[in-house]
């Protein structure tokens, strides 16, 4: 990935996460970056695809390094928490990130209705074959339908940042949130 780019990303989060995406503009992410309008259209079609952008870097970003993660793990049991806690203590690092991807993807209809989440899949990929690894060990429960569990794995862990990202106080960590969202699963789930 070419500097510039990656300039323009990260002056993006910074201009969606402070102005939300709809009202922000073109121009505002441009002088964050520090670079001319027209830069901005040489590496993205529209404001949408800047956003598009946006979360298929953090997802490129998150997938590798869930990963590398979990390949360190032995145990199923580990690999699962691994990937809870990295996925809210990234969020956790990079408020702005979160802001982005928790609230203004949603407010970007051309992403909720036309965008062919590719990323998103393979998270839920990963995830997915975490469980089906749990049930061939025997460690979870046999009858579960893993896309299920998948999905409701996501759905924890996406209310959980959204109301992180929504708190004016901060009332909870989300490493303490990712502790105690694993115990809940994985005693859930096992034999």
């Amino acid at each position: 990935m070419n500097e510039k780019y990656q300039k323009i990303i990260d002056a993006a989060i910074k201009v969606f996460a402070k102005k939300g995406f709809f009202h922000a503009k073109v121009a505002d992410v441009a002088k964050q970056a520090d670079v001319a309008d027209g830069t901005i259209y040489l590496y993205f079609k529209n404001k949408d695809d800047l956003l598009i952008s946006i979360f298929e870097n953090s997802m490129d970003n998150f997938l590798s390094q869930a990963k590398k993660t979990i390949d360190t793990k032995e145990s199923i049991k580990d690999k699962l928490k691994a990937f809870l806690t990295l996925h809210l203590t990234l969020l956790e690092k990079n408020q702005k990130l979160a802001t982005v991807l928790q609230l203004e993807l949603r407010s970007s209809h051309k992403f909720m209705t036309e965008y062919k989440a590719e990323k998103f899949f393979q998270y839920l990929r990963l995830i997915e074959e975490l469980i089906i690894e749990g049930q061939q060990q025997g460690l979870f429960k046999p009858n579960l339908n893993p896309h299920i569990v998948t999905r409701a794995i996501f759905g924890a862990v996406d209310e959980l940042a959204l109301e992180w990202v929504l708190m004016k106080k901060k009332s909870f960590v989300l490493e303490e949130a990712a502790e105690q969202l694993f115990q809940m699963l994985f005693e859930g789930i096992r034999l």
